[in-house]
Parts: C-alpha cells; structure tokens; sequence
C-alpha cells in the first residue's frame, strides 16, 4: 500500500493499516512511499463543499458510466482469464538499465487451477463453449507469430547480463508491437482471428491470456520443472508412465499446494523450478492490454502448462513504472500505482482476486538501492564489479497491483537508536485476553503463514523499519519523520492488535510523485465478469478521476463519524476485532458495516442500518446530512483550537481595513503561534475575503514564514496569492507547481480561470519546465486545463 497522501499521525495511521475507503476494497502491502503531507479536516471539508455541486463528478455505489465518456479511453480491460488458470507465483529476474530506462529480464509465472477449471467436467463440448467464450472478449486480438529465435541466444545456462544484451539489428527483428515478428508463421495462424488451432480435430488450442501493456515480449517458452533433482521430497510419487506434459503439470500442481508451514522448502523449490531449463516455445501474441499465449494441440486449461517463462523488457514509456530524478538530480525509478496498476511492468493477472505470492531478483549499479515490498529487509549481493543483486520475497498472497519497487541513489536515514534485529525491546507482554483473542478464532484467508497465529508477532508494537531519502533531505527527514514513526506504529498496534506484515520501508519519493492519485482501479466495481474472469473497470483510465478523491474524503468522514456516534469504547474494540478476523482477505465496504452493526446491540444503533449508510454517504452525492448537522454544530460551539484560529482571522481582517495607519496596526500585531493545521484553517477562512491587500500579504508571509511550511499551508499561500494577484509572491508559486506536482494540478486550474494574462503564461511556463517529468496522467489532465 503506497502511503503518499497520508498522514502519520496516532489518529490516522490505524486507519491506513486496517480499513480501506468506502466504496472499495482494501489490501495493505509491506512497503510504505512516504510523499506529501496530510489534508487536515478544513480542507477535507473544502474539498467536498467544492465539488459538491456537480454531483457527475462523484461516486456513486453502481458506477454507472458517464454517458461523455469514451470508453476506449476512459474504461480499463481486465482481460486475463483467471477462471481457468489462476498464477499462484511469480519469480522475476531483472536487471534495471537507467542508461535505456528499461527493466530487461524474465518472469516465471506457476499456476493452479482456475474455480472454473476445477468444476467444469472433460466434455469437449463444454471446453468449446469455454474457449469460444475467450474468443469473443479478444475479439480485436491479432494472429499469434512464434517466435523464431537462435536456440544458442537463450540459453538457459547463460547469464541473464549475457542475454539482455541486443544490437541493433536485433530490435529490428521485432514489429511494433514488440514481438519477435516471424513471417514464416503467419501464414500458420491467418486462418484465426482468435489464434485457435482449427486443425486440431475441430477443437481450439487454450489460450492463456494475461494483462500487459507496453512490455517487449521477447519469448515465450514452458520449463521443465521435471528437469529438477529432488522435488519428489516435497511433491507427490511421480506417475513415470504419464506423459511428460501432463507429469510436469502434476509437479506445478503439488508445489503451489504444499502446507504453510513448508514455506521456505517451496520458495527454495520455485527458485530452482525458475532456474530450469525450457523444454519448447509457446506462441504468443499482444495487444494493446494484454498477452495472450497458447501451445498447439492443447485444448484445456488442465493440460496447459502450468510453469511459463517469458523473456521481455519494459519500453521507457510504459505507464507502471516512472523514470525520473530525485530532489538531489539523481536518476531513479519507482511503480507509481499508475491507472493500469503494474502490468506495464510485468505480464500479471490485475483481478483481485488473482491472489498471489511472489519473489523477485533485481540488479542495479552499485551505487543504486532497490526497494521492494517484501518481508524482509534484502541486503544486497555483490557481483560483477560495480553491481549489486537484491531479491526479495514475499509468501502473503496478494493482489499482482500491491508489488511496488523503488531503484534509486537513496540514503537510508537511521536514527540515533536503531531499530535492533532483536525485537524484545520492542514487544509487550502477551495479556491473557489477547492469546484467547488470537487462538479463538482461525483464520478465514487462504493458507500461508500468518503473523496473527505468532505469539511474538501479537506482541510486536514496533516491527523493524527503514527510511530512505534523497541526501538533501535528511536534515527534514529526521526532524519531521523519524522520531513519529515509533510511536505511529506502536499506536496502531494498540488499536489494531497484530501488525499484518513484518517490517517497514518509508521512502521520501520524487516530487512528480502522483500521490492525489491513488485510487487503484482495480480495487473498484467492476462491469460485467465473463465466464473467463474478464472484466472491465468503468472510468478505470479516465486520467480526471485520479484527482477526484471525494469517495476517500467521504470514506474518512464515515469512518469518523461512526467512532463518534457508537462511541470509541465501542468502536475501536470492534476495529481490533474485524481486523483479526479479515486479515488477509479482500473486503469490502458492506462486510465492513455489516459486521459492526451486528457487534452492536440493536437499541444501541441509534437507527443505523447498512442500508441508510450506504444511502447517505456512498449513493449520495454530496455532503452527507449527518456531515452537515455536525458541521454546523461545530459551527455553533467551535473548538479551542478553531476558536483561536477565528480570533487571529479577525485580527488579520482589522489589519486590512487598516492599511495605511501604521502605528495602531503595529499595536494590534501580537498574533498567536499556530499550528500548520490551523494556518490552513486562517488561509482558508481569509480566501473569503474578497480584497487582501499587498501589505497585508507580505506581512501574513512574514509573520507565519508561509514559504518555508509544508505542502499543505503552501497551498493555501498560492490560492491567496492567486486570487489578489500578490506578485511578488508569483516565484513562490512557481516552486509549488515544480516541487509538488500532484498538489499543483489544482493550482493550474486557478491559474487559467483567474482570466489574468500574467498568470496563465506563469501557467504555461511552468507547465512547460515539468511537464516531461510529470506522471502521464497529470500531464494530460494539466493539458487540457491550458489547451
């Protein structure tokens, strides 16, 4: 789980731990991208009253499509056929080339079998229907070419360095797709659209297909897992009379399914089985969103086989990964959690429900660090002169869109009492309550080995973490990060009870970082699900919908709203609670408000139903009623703080209506230290405003130092400087629109409606100086704002 955009606070961190937003479903990963800072309540509030009026830009509960839309831009295909062949496992081999910005390698993909393969009986007639099924969703699929490559050049005992490395007469051997082109098949597979075998006895070949986007598929080819020494130690008694094909099936079949507590034996097995030589290539063909695979006359999911290995290289535009700098000018690459999740960077299956375990070796210049969100803390290997290897695992099956990965020059910033490998200072003891509470309830996700039956893992308030940051950032990191994080995650632990991964990394990313835009697609309704397990997700590309984040703004407020009516002596005991019996499982938002209304004594509800909630907070658009009442409660009998906030207001007002007399405003200037949330607040009340001088500007930017305050307060400075057209303040604006992207889209919009020839062209100036830094989606919708 990407954790840009969020603020680590002892209040919110429980939140991002263990329950999602409204509307969607969850899932947390072992790897944490710190970015910018939290939006406090008052914008929140803003934020909603300002799209409040165009109820077509919020989300409703059936996401129903927006009839302006285009489809073939706005909707995401979900194409991998997950009912008939699930992956069960990943290996990735890679080595990360900053000079062609590409990652260059391959991945071994093991399957089991698909719910749908699992029922369905052996009749070729039901196969047929099955298959036809695929056809029509890749309807617009193009005939397969087989990869014509010298057997020499992929060996399977040469090194991958050795194989990555083309001329360019070996990039002209691939077509624009970035597959091998091999005319002398096409007449081969010409006769189908759908790359079926019609000389198969009447039957067509099982075609696997995969989500992919902008990847070079170099070869495809099945390994031969048989070709490993001892896996009958760990696999059952193999038939010898069986065939080949079907044996090697049977191996896959026993690794993926070995108990939990053989772990380690299985993830030494699937290194090895990754390692093993191919033994016959498989026709592969792409398109835009997906990799489809097949191998000549095998026409079921059952006898496909079920350990692939593809041999590819990302392309430096793909939409996965971004190539960029950091804050010191270094180059590096991180997954943004970009619209189409992680299949420009690996071929996958995005449906969440493709949960899957995974491992991966990565290679970089010694000089770089490679992140991940594995379970444990890689250290890196050296190899040839001047590289390093880091790999990393994890055995939690997770969706494909929750792999993360950061390369980069980054320091790891350590504080003055390092977390120690030996975690006994870190660990409460074991209340009796809480061992009944663990051991009473077995867990519901599927097997793996699971922190929350570990006795010393239920104790664990702070689990090993590490922070890297660009070197010019490390005097900001250790002020204003390092000493938080302890206690954020000892104070999630006392609300949530056992952290669901072992360990932590926090990375400060670039400032291209699109961290208003992290609402996974894929985690969301989607349309229609075929009898292969496609799907499509509405709105999933719409670049304008990654800015709209009214449905986690509203999630938050529900959230709150529900630990203040039931009460938090209700409330976070069922948090605890609900955690322990979901970890591990998707969920949604009605599992979520159903089981809290059942843990609550019916008088006790105050009239709530999952019904009224869904009603009011998730189908409504707008303010919900319930924020609203509270709103103006809070109106009538505001906070300590707020009513602090209210008083310096004033003064500010008197000292614009005052400008010119001098020595009485100097009287009046003992304003009150603020809090950065509460300066928020002072701007967002002086917005209203309608005129604010050029005195009073400069001297509200001295008296809170407002360019040297987070992205937040920033913000708000900008929209004010914006408004009255403060110029001397316009460089400040400039640096917010270079240093804090994401933030800035907003700004761009203020710019060009303020209908102000100076600020548009400061608009189109600035746009032009980042825009090939910036994440594909932002420059698009920026792009439209100015063009």
């Amino acid at each position: 789980m990407y954790g840009s955009g969020l603020k680590l606070t002892q209040s919110l961190l429980p939140l991002v731990q263990g329950i999602g937003s409204c509307g969607k479903t969850t899932y947390a990963s072992g790897c944490f991208l710190f970015g910018k800072p939290a939006i406090c309540d008052s914008e929140l509030l803003e934020e909603i009253r300002s799209l409040s009026c165009d109820s077509a830009k919020l989300p409703t509960a059936n996401y129903t499509m927006d009839i302006n839309l285009d489809p073939s831009r706005d909707d995401l295909p979900l194409m991998a056929n997950t009912s008939h062949l699930l992956v069960k496992h990943y290996v990735l081999d890679l080595d990360v080339d900053f000079g062609s910005r590409v990652l260059e390698g391959n991945i071994v993909l093991f399957f089991g079998d698909g719910n749908r393969c699992k029922k369905q009986s052996s009749s070729s007639q039901e196969t047929f229907q099955m298959e036809s099924e695929e056809a029509y969703i890749l309807r617009t699929a193009e005939p397969c070419h087989v990869p014509k490559m010298d057997s020499n050049t992929f060996s399977p005992k040469m090194g991958h360095r050795e194989f990555a490395v083309f001329g360019k007469s070996d990039q002209d051997a691939f077509d624009n797709d970035g597959n091998h082109d091999n005319k002398e098949h096409d007449s081969e597979s010409s006769s189908s659209k759908y790359c079926c075998d019609t000389g198969n006895h009447g039957r067509e070949d099982f075609l696997l297909v995969l989500d992919c986007c902008d990847l070079s598929v170099l070869k495809v080819e099945e390994v031969d897992v048989a070709a490993v020494p001892d896996l009958e130690k760990f696999t059952k008694a193999p038939n010898l009379t069986a065939a080949p094909e079907k044996r090697r099936c049977e191996i896959v079949r026993d690794l993926v399914a070995l108990p939990a507590d053989a772990w380690r034996e299985q993830l030494d097995c699937y290194t090895r089985c990754s390692q093993a030589p191919g033994c016959g290539e498989l026709l592969f063909d792409s398109d835009k969103w997906s990799l489809q695979i097949r191998k000549k006359g095998v026409p079921t999911a059952a006898d496909f086989p079920h350990a692939i290995r593809i041999w590819y290289k990302t392309k430096p535009e793909g939409q996965s990964v971004t190539w960029t700098s950091d804050q010191d000018g270094r180059p590096c690459v991180y997954t943004m959690g970009s619209p189409i999740n992680n299949r420009a960077l690996f071929p996958c299956q995005e449906p969440p429900v493709a949960m899957s375990t995974w491992q991966a070796t990565v290679r970089a210049a010694a000089s770089f660090v490679v992140l991940m969100s594995g379970e444990k803390s890689a250290k890196p290997t050296p190899l040839r002169e001047g590289y390093m290897s880091w790999h990393y695992y994890v055995t939690m099956p997770m969706p494909a869109s929750t792999f993360t990965i950061a390369v980069g020059c980054w320091t790891e910033m350590k504080p003055k009492t390092s977390p120690l490998d030996d975690l006994t200072e870190h660990t409460l003891p074991l209340r009796p309550s809480d061992a009944d509470f663990r051991y009473g309830n077995t867990c519901s996700h599927m097997e793996y080995p699971c922190r929350f039956q570990s006795a010393s893992a239920a104790t664990q308030n702070i689990i090993p973490y590490r922070v890297f940051a660009p070197v010019c950032l490390e005097g900001a990191c250790r002020e204003a990060l390092l000493w938080l994080i302890p206690s954020c995650l000892s104070a999630a632990h006392s609300v949530l009870g056992t952290h669901p991964f072992s360990r932590l990394d926090i990375l400060i990313v670039p400032t291209n970082f699109p961290s208003l835009g992290m609402a996974r697609p894929n985690k969301e309704k989607t349309g229609h699900v075929s009898a292969s397990g496609a799907s499509v997700v509405k709105n999933g590309l719409n670049p304008e919908k990654g800015f709209m984040q009214v449905h986690y703004l509203k999630g938050y407020f529900l959230l709150r709203f529900l630990a203040r009516t039931l009460g938090e002596e209700t409330y976070f005991p069922f948090l605890r609670k609900f955690v322990h019996l979901f970890h591990g499982q998707l969920i949604l938002s009605q599992d979520f408000l159903q089981m809290l209304l059942e843990s609550i004594p019916e008088n006790k509800r105050f009239g709530l139903s999952v019904e009224n909630i869904v009603g009011d907070w998730l189908e409504c658009p707008g303010i919900p009623k319930a924020l609203q009442e509270e709103r103006k409660a809070k109106d009538c009998s505001p906070s300590r703080l707020v009513r602090q906030v209210g008083s310096e207001v004033a003064k500010w007002i008197r000292v614009n209506r005052r400008p010119g007399k001098r020595q009485r405003r100097k009287r009046e200037a003992a304003f009150e230290k603020l809090s950065p949330d509460q300066i928020v607040l002072l701007l967002e009340w002086l917005l209203e405003q309608k005129t604010l001088s050029p005195q009073t500007l400069h001297r509200l930017q001295q008296t809170y130092h407002l360019q040297e305050q987070d992205a937040e307060v920033r913000h708000r400075w900008c929209e004010l400087v914006i408004k009255h057209k403060y110029t001397k303040a316009y460089d400040q604006v400039k640096r917010f629109l270079q240093e804090d992207q994401a933030m800035g889209i907003y700004l761009y919009g203020e710019l060009m409606v303020s209908e102000d020839a100076r600020l548009q062209q400061l608009a189109h100036r600035c746009f032009e100086l980042v825009k090939g830094h910036m994440d594909k989606a932002s420059a698009q919708v920026v792009t439209e704002m100015l063009f």
